[in-house]
C-alpha cells in the first residue's frame, strides 16, 4: 500500500465504536445505504446487505455495464428486525452446472466497457486492483478474461465500495438474476451493476442483514460459492430463454455457447441447486437377500450347491441324464446289500415317449382272435339304453 495512504485500522476502530455507541442509544449515525467499516474475509461481519440484483448499492465504482438481468423490485417491505440473523450460505464450487445462467450468444455484462470505466482513472484503477488482489497494471487484461453470467441463485459475497480514492469492504447478499463477471475458478469477481470487486465471503454467524428484501428472498436458500480446485476452461449454465442448458467457454461473451456434450440430470428449471439432503434411512437390519435357490445361474457367475441342475434334469435337449450307479449301504444284519435307488423308476406307458427326442409309436389293432376269444363266456343280462 503506498506509504501516503492513511493506515485503516484507526477509522475501522472507530467507526467500529460509533456504531455500537448509536445502536446501544437505538439510533444510528450513517446512512443506511453506506457501508460499514472495512472488512476482509477474514474478519466477522457486523451487517450483511441485501442487494436487488440491477440496484447500484453503495459507493460504486462505476456506472452499470450489466446487459441483462433481473427487474428490480421496489413492492417488497423493508427489513424490520435488526435483530435477524444473516444467512451463512450453502456452500456450492463454481463449476456447479446451473450456478450460473445467461443467454446464448449474449453476454450478460459489457467487458470491454467495464475495462474502460475502470482503468480511466489512476486511483480507481489502483483502488480496484488492490481489494481485487491483482496486480495493477493488467487490470484490463484480467477483466478480459472473465465469463459474464447471471447468478442463478441468492449469493454471499464480500463486496467492496469506493469512495474518496479508496474502496471499501462490505458484506452483501446478491439477489439471484445479478450479472457478474467469474473468473477462471468459477467464482464472481465483479458486479457489473457498479463495478465493484467481490471477493469470498466473511464470517456472518453475528451479524444482522439490512436492506431491503426481495419477493422469494429466504436466508435458508442463500448460497456462497467456492473455488474450484483446478482451472475451469468451460461453464454448464442455464438458458434464460428456453429452459435449456448451454456450455459456455471461459473468458468469452458467448459467442461459442454451444449445447453441452453432457447433460446435467435435470433440465435447468427443475434442478435444485440447495435441495436438502436425502431423508436416514429408518434404523433397524437391512433387508437380506434372497434366498440362493430363487436366483437361476448366469454368465460369470460361478455354480453353487443350490444351483447345480438335479440329476432327473437333461443336460440338453435331446440327450439322456447321466446316471451314476448308485452306492449301497451295508445291510442291517451284515449280509448282502441291495442298491437303493435315487428314486423309483415310473413305469413305462404305452405310447409316451421316453425322451424329447423320440416320436408316440401307436399300438397295432387287436386281432380277431384277441377280440372275440374262443372260450365261452357266461350269459349276460341285456341291457338297453337309450
Amino acid at each position: 500500500m503506498p506509504s501516503r495512504r492513511k493506515s485503516p485500522r484507526p477509522t475501522a476502530y472507530g467507526l467500529a465504536a460509533l456504531a455500537s455507541a448509536a445502536l446501544l442509544a437505538g439510533c444510528s449515525t450513517a446512512d443506511p445505504g453506506e457501508p460499514g467499516a472495512e472488512e476482509t474475509a477474514a474478519s466477522p461481519a457486523r451487517e450483511v446487505l441485501l442487494q436487488p440484483a440491477s440496484a447500484q448499492g453503495p459507493a460504486p465504482f462505476t456506472p452499470s455495464t450489466a446487459q441483462e438481468g433481473a427487474p428490480v423490485r421496489e413492492d417488497a417491505p423493508p427489513v424490520t428486525d435488526v435483530a435477524a440473523p444473516a444467512p451463512e450460505g450453502h456452500s456450492l464450487t463454481g463449476a456447479t452446472p446451473g450456478l450460473y445462467g445467461g443467454t446464448r450468444a449474449l453476454a450478460s455484462c459489457n467487458v470491454e466497457q467495464q475495462a474502460a470505466y475502470l482503468t480511466a482513472e489512476p486511483a480507481k484503477t489502483r483502488a480496484f486492483a488492490e481489494s481485487a488482489g491483482i496486480p495493477e497494471g493488467n487490470l484490463a487484461g484480467w477483466l478480459r478474461g472473465l465469463t459474464p453470467v447471471l447468478l442463478r441463485a441468492d449469493t454471499r459475497v464480500t463486496s467492496h465500495g469506493y469512495r474518496d480514492g479508496r474502496a471499501t469492504a462490505y458484506q452483501s447478499v446478491l439477489q439471484a438474476g445479478t450479472a457478474v463477471l467469474v473468473d477462471q475458478y468459477g467464482t464472481p469477481r465483479v458486479r457489473c451493476a457498479c463495478g465493484n470487486p467481490l471477493r469470498s465471503p466473511a464470517d456472518a454467524r453475528d451479524a444482522r442483514h439490512t436492506g431491503e428484501p426481495w419477493a422469494g428472498y429466504r436466508p435458508d436458500r442463500v448460497v456462497v460459492i467456492t473455488p474450484t480446485s483446478t482451472v475451469v476452461t468451460r461453464l454448464v449454465i442455464a438458458s434464460a430463454a428456453d429452459n435449456t442448458w448451454l456450455e459456455r467457454r471461459t473468458g468469452s461473451d458467448g459467442e461459442q455457447d454451444r449445447r453441452p456434450d453432457v447433460l446435467p440430470p435435470c433440465a435447468p428449471a427443475s434442478c435444485d441447486l440447495v435441495a436438502d439432503p436425502p431423508a436416514p434411512l429408518p434404523d433397524g437390519p437391512a433387508p437380506a437377500d434372497p434366498p440362493a435357490t430363487t436366483r437361476p445361474p448366469g454368465p460369470g457367475r460361478p455354480t453353487g450347491p443350490s444351483d447345480r441342475p438335479s440329476p432327473a434334469t437333461p443336460e440338453a435337449p435331446g440327450e439322456p441324464a447321466p446316471h451314476d450307479e448308485p452306492v449301497a449301504p451295508p445291510a442291517p444284519d451284515g449280509g448282502t446289500t441291495v442298491p437303493t435307488p435315487d428314486a423309483p423308476a415310473e413305469p413305462d406307458v404305452p405310447g409316451v415317449p421316453d425322451g424329447p427326442g423320440e416320436q408316440p409309436v401307436p399300438e397295432p389293432p387287436p386281432s380277431f382272435e384277441e377280440a372275440f376269444p374262443a372260450e365261452t363266456v357266461p350269459d349276460q343280462p341285456e341291457t338297453f339304453e337309450g
